[in-house]
């Protein structure tokens, strides 16, 4: 049994040459041991296996994928009674490498396999039966001619189980070469397949050699015109610095001459000078002379013209205090014209407030149609002030017509388009909101538009026409 193990093995596996060194991330497997009916088999990381049966004899194949040995012998006889021997062989290279491990039992067993961290470890969990049926014992002794018969028709069937126990063996151990034949085919392929590849890796490696020889001769030639160029731009450099320094020589002497030259020219310079300064002190003198005699005319008749303008004061003065004796009286006229025009404006109802006069008897103001010259508005202590001008003083109505107020100038009109454009004084601290002038036939209409009614004011000086709204604080 032992003997027949060892050369079905050596039949069912094609060596290969062990791995020198495993690449980092292969699995690399360093013992197979066998204890009784278990087998460990310890590597270096989580084994990824596969695994298939063999019978006549029984043995167990485990395929280990991405792995290789490392110090495994690739045969080991053991001969417990339940192992016959171990067998190791490698498969492919680097990420396609596969590390078999095979197994040779004495009987056909059932095996339970369990996975680690990093060992594989196969232990026997039973066994089974024998290939062949065992004949009886003993053949008991007959009686009767019926247990004749009986004996031999077991007999028949004994015999008939016999030759067909003994066609399965023989189907089974077809099936097993034909499986050996398979497997030794397919480790031959793909031994030829590895070194193909060996050989492509080497062809590559060839290449690699060559590319890298002409990279190096590439080097050396760059290298060489780098130095070239070095010695070229060091030629240059100490070309640029002998023309720096004949530049700077002549410089050098440049600037020595400009130096000489400037200082003849400052000595020249300070001569002319010093005659310019001579010159004008005997002209300053001259005019000295000149100023003294200028400013004693200058004192006789500023003294003549003061006497003169003492004269003209005076007469001013009078004038000036006749005008002012004047003006108090129209002042004092007009406030009485005013104060009956409130009177006259208390009376009277919102809608009702025309034909309020201002201005003077009727004998003050001429019947030529008058010009309005200027709109304005300005911000009095305490009242928003909107101003009309005249060429000449002219008659005027003060109405309210809601939250507005109107001011009609009678025979009149408007003399500048420009009159016409609207005030916007709504962004000021006033009951006023807009100012707007425009022609009514032969009068004047002026519109006061106001945030709400406020009390108004109106009056009359000369020419200006004035109407005062009193604010309120925000």
């Amino acid at each position: 049994m032992k003997a027949s193990a060892v050369w079905l093995l050596g039949v069912v596996l094609v060596p290969f040459w062990a791995l020198a060194q495993a690449p980092a991330n292969l699995n690399t497997i360093t013992s197979v041991q066998v204890n009784g009916g278990t087998v460990t088999i310890t590597g270096s990381k989580k084994a990824n296996f596969t695994t298939f049966t063999m019978t006549d004899p029984p043995r167990l194949v485990i395929d280990i994928s991405e792995a290789v040995f490392s110090d495994v012998p690739e045969e080991t006889p053991v001969g417990n009674g339940t192992v016959t021997g171990i067998r190791t062989a490698s498969y492919g290279s680097d990420e396609s490498a596969i590390a078999r491990v095979l197994i040779g039992y004495e009987r056909e067993v059932e095996t339970d396999i369990q996975a680690t961290d990093s060992q594989l470890v196969i232990k026997v969990v039973g066994g089974a039966g024998q290939a062949v049926a065992q004949a009886p014992a003993a053949t008991e002794k007959p009686t009767t001619d019926g247990s004749a018969a009986q004996a031999s028709a077991r007999a028949d069937a004994d015999r008939q189980a016999q030759e067909k126990a003994t066609a399965e063996a023989s189907a089974r151990a077809e099936a097993d070469r034909q499986a050996q034949e398979k497997a030794a085919a397919e480790a031959t392929a793909r031994a030829q397949a590895d070194a193909e590849a060996e050989k492509e890796r080497q062809r590559q490696r060839d290449a690699d050699a060559r590319a890298e020889e002409q990279r190096s001769a590439q080097a050396a030639a760059d290298e060489r015109k780098r130095q070239e160029e070095e010695a070229r731009a060091s030629a240059q450099a100490a070309a640029d610095e002998r023309k720096r320094q004949e530049e700077e020589a002549r410089a050098s002497a440049q600037a020595a001459e400009e130096e000489r030259r400037a200082s003849a020219q400052a000595s020249a310079d300070q001569k002319k000078r010093e005659q310019e300064e001579s010159r004008a002190a005997a002209k300053t003198a001259a005019d000295e002379k000149r100023a003294a005699a200028q400013a004693a005319e200058e004192e006789r008749r500023a003294s003549a013209q003061a006497a003169k303008d003492e004269k003209r004061a005076a007469a001013q003065a009078a004038k000036d205090e006749a005008a002012e004796a004047r003006r108090q009286r129209e002042e004092e006229a007009r406030a009485e014209r005013e104060r009956r025009q409130q009177e006259r404006l208390a009376m009277a109802t919102p809608r009702e407030r025309r034909e309020v006069a201002s201005g003077g008897d009727s004998a003050e103001v001429s019947s030529r149609r008058k010009t309005m010259t200027l709109v304005g508005f300005q911000q009095q202590p305490g009242a928003s002030r909107v101003f009309i001008q005249t060429n000449e003083p002219a008659r005027y109505t003060v109405s309210e017509q809601g939250t507005a107020v109107v001011l009609e100038l009678e025979n009149s009109r408007i003399d500048l388009s420009n009159n016409t454009r609207p005030l916007d004084t709504s962004y000021f601290n006033s009951p006023v909101t807009k100012v707007e002038a425009d022609a009514d036939g032969r009068n004047v209409r002026v519109t006061i538009q106001l945030r709400q009614n406020a009390p108004v004011q109106a009056r009359q000086d000369g020419n200006v026409i004035s109407l005062d709204f009193q604010r309120t604080a925000r």
